[in-house]
């Protein structure tokens, strides 16, 4: 005997296959679901079908946006000289949110990883280069996860735009401010003291 009722347990089934969401998880969200009126429903139902519709990639940087050329790249106001690259569209939302940087990005829609078979082909990489040629860019800031894909491909995107006369720079790794040594991994510590600057 089935646990649920066959729509119940697909609903499950698909929220669970999304990430960072457990079965556990996705049982509260189906009930929850269950017990929504259908206005809310057809408001989750609508808005789900139209962020599949109306979003797509940037044509310049491959951020997400439901216009052709995204707000960041539209932005004249911005500086054209410097681009941050990053793994995901995310990252550029968090990369705002700290209101230090005002030039360009570049979204890669991932990173190297051979144990997940994507290769330099798979990521939006041929663009950034091809950005980097039409020139006016003095630097390229590689933004992205410290953790052996994010450092395999930043070892490759240095290796191909270096020669290209610009300059290549990483993010700091390391410790976070106001957090004590004693709750960090030997890594952690140890890019800190890598990534460290003259004061």
């Amino acid at each position: 005997m089935a646990l649920y009722p066959r729509p119940i347990e697909n609903l499950i089934v698909e929220l669970a296959s999304l990430p960072t969401i457990g079965r556990k998880s996705a049982k509260r969200l189906a009930f929850k679901i269950i017990e929504m009126d259908d206005e809310k429903v057809n408001r989750l139902v609508n808005a789900l079908i139209n962020v599949k519709k109306e979003i797509h990639h940037c044509k310049i940087c491959g951020n997400l946006t439901d216009k052709e050329i995204c707000d960041i790249c539209s932005d004249e106001s911005r500086d054209k000289s410097t681009i941050v690259v990053v793994e995901d569209s995310s990252n550029i939302i968090s990369l705002e949110k700290a209101r230090e940087y005002k030039g360009q990005y570049h979204v890669l829609n991932g990173l190297i990883s051979p144990r997940e078979n994507i290769s330099p082909e798979d990521l939006n990489i041929e663009s950034l280069i091809e950005r980097v040629k039409d020139g006016g860019i003095d630097e390229v800031i590689l933004s992205l996860s410290p953790t052996v894909d994010g450092d395999l491909t930043i070892n490759f995107l240095s290796e191909i735009i270096k020669p290209l006369g610009v300059k290549v720079t990483k993010i700091a790794n390391g410790v976070p401010l106001g957090v004590s040594l004693e709750y960090f991994d030997e890594m952690s510590i140890y890019k800190a003291l890598e990534d460290r600057r003259e004061i």
